[in-house]
Formats: C-alpha cells, structure tokens, sequence
C-alpha cells in the first residue's frame, strides 16, 4: 500500500533534514472539498441553518470522515501536507500527535495561528486565544481564575446552577401545556441563562447583546475576506462595560471585580469569548436533548439521577457524560488549528516554523476502524474518566490551550437539562429521525430538532 511507502516507511527521519510528504494533487482536491469546505460552509464562528440542512441531508460529516481514513489508508499514520499555495499545512492522522501538539502549547506550537486571528479578530482582537507570550500567559490566567478551570465544581456552583434550572424553568413554562420544544426556544432561554451567569441579572433581557455579537461572528465566519466592522465592536464592548461596571455578585462580572485585573488583561474581549462560546455550548445542551429523547433506556438513568437530587448545588454526573458524548458525537469545534513558532522533527520528516497544524476532530472520535462505539450514543463511557485526560476524544481540547470553561460548561448544561427531564419525558418528533439506521447520523440538526415533552 502507498502508507507503507509513504507513511511509516519513513520512520527514523526525525533527525534529517527532509520535510514531511506531501498528499499528491488528487488527494489534496479531495480533502479540500469533501473535509474542509463543507466544514467551512456550515459556519466555523456561528452556524449557517441552511448549509447545516444540506449537510445533514447529504451526510456530508461522515463522508468527511470516510475521507479522512482513506488518507490515513493512503500516507499511514506520520503528519501529511496538504497542497496549498500560501503555507505548509501538515494534517495529523494519529492520536499520538494530536496528543503531543495540545500538550506543547503554546509553544512550539501556537493557538494563535493566521487563520484563527483572521476570524476572531472581528469580535475579540484581543483574546487569549489569539495573544502569545506573556499576553497570552497574563489573559490565559485570568480566564483560568474567574472560571475556575481546574475545580470540577465551580465556586458559584450553587449560584450558577441555581440560574441554569431557573431559565429553564422559565422556558417550559413559557411553551405551555403539550408542549413542543424548538431551538428557537431553547436557545432564547439558554441564552439569558447565559447572560446571567457572565454579566448578572441585570444583564438577562439584554438581547440586543447577543444578537451584536451574532452578527460580528457572522462577519467573522469569512475571516480575512471581509473588512472589520469596528464602530460595532466598539458598541458591544460598550454595552459589555456597562453590565461589567456593576460587578454584580453572583456572577461572573462579580468575580471579575474582585479581581481589578489591569488594562493588558482585555477584559471585554475575555467576555466577549465567554458569550461566544456560551451558543455553541447550548447547541450541545439542544443535541443531548435530542439524543437522549431518541435513547429513553438513556433518559431514564437520567431521569433517575435528578429525580434523588434535591440540592441544586450537586454533581449531576451522568447528564455531564451525556454532554460530553454529546460533544464526542458532535464536536463544536471541528477543526482545531495550531501554528509552529520553530522548526519541529516527526517521525517522517520535519516542519519549518510558521507551518499550519490541522487537526479535524471528528476523525478522531468517530473513526469505527479505531473505537467500535463510533457511532452510538454512550455516556456511559464519560463516567469517571476526565475529558481533559481521554485523547483521542478531545471534546474540549486538551493540554495548556484546553477550554477553560470545560468543567463550567458541562455544569451549566447539565443543570439546565435536568429541570426538563425532571418533569418531562422527552420524544423525538419529526423530521429528525436518528435511529433508522441503527447508526447515529454524522450531523444532527439542532435547527430542525423538534421535542415532545409529555
């Protein structure tokens, strides 16, 4: 086979001076347009509803990942260029690598890459995400301490999961009587939960917050092609100074205040990333909804989990592993990019500095050839192991760059879905139906997702 040839015959290279091998022209179009376009099409910084239909239609995610084997197949298990014209991009085929770049960040290899400043500059230039050297390193700290990165339970957990259940209660008995549960729905509660929980109770109606930023996330979905609106950055922030300036108690905001972090931190910009993230965050919550309503073997362990709970302030382990399966079934962020500040040495060849590093999440958590269970919804597997410690699943990243929310995201989607499944069972109604072949779908719909709560 060509990976013999290509792929692992060139071990022992670590120490020349050749670089990686590159796909061939073929193989590069075909990454280009059935991995990384439809990717790209279904929006990286906010989704598009209509190219997440077409790719739910299409299947278009397993196809991606049936792409990515065949490569795998093809160059073996060593990092692969991919032709482009502008920058070496190596894709990495093995879970050995990808664990070896997340836990070598920031440096040799760097989150702040071209493309991931490009985009994210619209809305937050000044995120940690995005900074490097001691920028980075004061910015990461800070997102660090106020959302409690390290701690599995967050130290305004009782606050926090207390605002959670209360919005969601909030939603269901805004839908009424035989009620119907849409995105639509879900996501206006979920969000002024997440107002809350960032910026306080003062901030909970504020939609014209979100729907700002929604927009520049939009802009940023096209990256360097499109020009920065800065008159409308300099209005998020404004209305994000404003509900900072109260430092509300019980928030985050309030943490914040306790704090005095000076000027270099960027404060707003740190927030701005918080809300950001606090959509897809809900995407998760929205999904898990559905995979339990179309698993009730599933739903009843959860449902028999908040139904002994009474303290709003406890674990909710198994509604946390079904968010995180939630997140390995159907990763939010797809593509995790990283770029080298030096030359660096693999196994079959080197990199120069300045080299692209892609890693397309899916591949590595629902390749069937790797994990048997690929395809099928199991929490289960989430109970007892730390998602910071599970490569190749990498629901949040991993390493010095993970997410530093990814105890507190679990937590807030854990306690929003159990005040439904407390009261509700939960069906799945048309048009999404996810058990017909007896496999999970390689996307799921959350726009199009309608649930019966009876």
């Amino acid at each position: 086979m060509r990976g013999t040839a290509r792929g692992h015959g060139l071990q022992g290279l670590s120490n020349a001076r050749a670089t990686i091998p590159a796909m061939n022209l073929r193989d590069s179009i075909g990454f280009w347009l059935k991995v990384a376009l439809p990717t790209w099409n279904k929006g990286i910084l906010i989704r598009r509803r209509s190219m997440v239909r077409v790719s739910a239609g299409l299947d278009l995610d397993n196809a991606a990942v049936a792409r990515m084997q065949a490569l795998r197949e093809a160059y073996g298990d060593g990092p692969v260029l991919i032709r482009n014209p502008i920058r070496p991009q190596a894709l990495l085929l093995a879970s050995s690598d990808v664990r070896r770049v997340l836990e070598q960040t920031p440096d040799p290899f760097s989150p702040a890459s071209s493309e991931k400043r490009a985009a994210l500059a619209h809305f937050e230039p000044h995120v940690s995400l995005i900074s490097v050297g001691s920028e980075r390193a004061q910015r990461r700290a800070f997102n660090d301490q106020v959302l409690d990165s390290a701690r599995p339970m967050h130290r305004l957990a009782d606050r926090l999961r207390a605002c959670a259940e209360q919005e969601a209660e909030a939603l269901l008995h805004d839908i009424g009587p035989a009620p119907e549960l849409t995105w639509a729905d879900f996501i206006d509660a979920w969000s002024r939960m997440a107002r809350r929980v960032v910026l306080g109770d003062g901030a909970r109606d504020d939609s014209a917050l979100t729907d700002l930023l929604a927009r520049l996330r939009g802009r940023a979905n096209w990256a360097f092609m499109v020009p920065k609106r800065r008159g409308a950055l300099e209005a998020l922030h404004a209305r994000l100074n404003t509900h900072l300036a109260r430092g509300e108690p019980g928030s985050l905001a309030g943490l914040i205040a306790s704090m005095r972090p000076d000027a270099g931190t960027a404060i707003a910009d740190q927030v701005t990333h918080w809300l950001f993230a606090m959509e897809p965050a809900g995407i998760t919550a929205m999904r898990a909804l559905t995979l339990l309503a179309a698993h009730p073997a599933e739903a009843e362990k959860a449902q028999a989990e908040v139904s002994v709970i009474d303290n709003p302030g406890s674990d909710l382990p198994y509604l946390r592993a079904c968010i995180l399966e939630t997140l390995r079934l159907y990763p939010t962020t797809p593509v995790i990019l990283r770029q080298t500040t030096q030359e660096t040495a693999w196994s079959n060849g080197r990199l120069p500095s300045g080299s692209g590093i892609l890693i397309f999440v899916p591949f590595f958590q629902r390749d069937e050839q790797r994990y048997v269970d690929a395809h099928r919804f199991r929490p289960i597997t989430w109970l007892g192991l730390d998602p910071a410690h599970a490569t190749p699943f990498i629901p949040f990243s991993g390493g010095p760059g993970i997410c530093p929310a990814h105890n507190l995201v679990p937590l807030l989607a854990a306690s929003f879905l159990a005040a439904i499944v407390r009261r509700y069972r939960v069906a799945l109604h048309q048009p999404i139906d996810l058990m017909t072949s007896g496999r999970l779908p390689g996307t799921l719909d959350h726009f199009r997702a309608r649930l019966g709560l009876g």
